[in-house]
């Protein structure tokens, strides 16, 4: 099976967010080596979390290169109906008291932790 075949879901995952600057090359040594940049660590983790699930928790057929552009920011989340701050920091650190890191973050925004917004664009910096 060549390499592009093995990682098809990685490669399919890495167009449906729009990395940027991708390149994706298979050299003679057998090794797949990707490049490209995202904007947020999330979408980098992803993407890693996608090449173990096809090759392994430590894949040696596979050498990825993937930058953020914004390496502070972790995600960006937009506060859908029922959701609450610690709920989110729940998602995202697997934390519910980490909370106060994303209110910190989104202090322009926010005056309460408890009053947030359905459609409000929250940001979630790095763990």
């Amino acid at each position: 099976m060549a390499l592009k075949d093995k990682y098809a879901s990685v490669l399919a995952l890495g167009e449906k967010m729009g990395v940027r600057d991708g390149r994706v090359e298979e050299g003679a040594d057998g090794v797949l080596r990707v490049w490209g940049r995202v904007s947020f660590g999330v979408q980098k983790d992803q993407l890693w979390d996608a090449i173990k699930s096809a090759g392994g928790d430590n894949p040696s057929d596979i050498a990825a290169d993937i930058q953020v552009d914004n390496p502070s920011i972790y995600a960006q989340h937009t506060v859908e109906k029922g959701e609450s701050l610690s709920k989110i920091a729940k998602h995202y650190y697997d934390d519910m008291m980490k909370y106060k890191k994303i209110f910190d973050a989104n202090r322009d925004q926010l005056d309460d932790p408890d009053k947030i917004e359905v459609g409000q664009v929250l940001v979630i910096p790095n763990p």
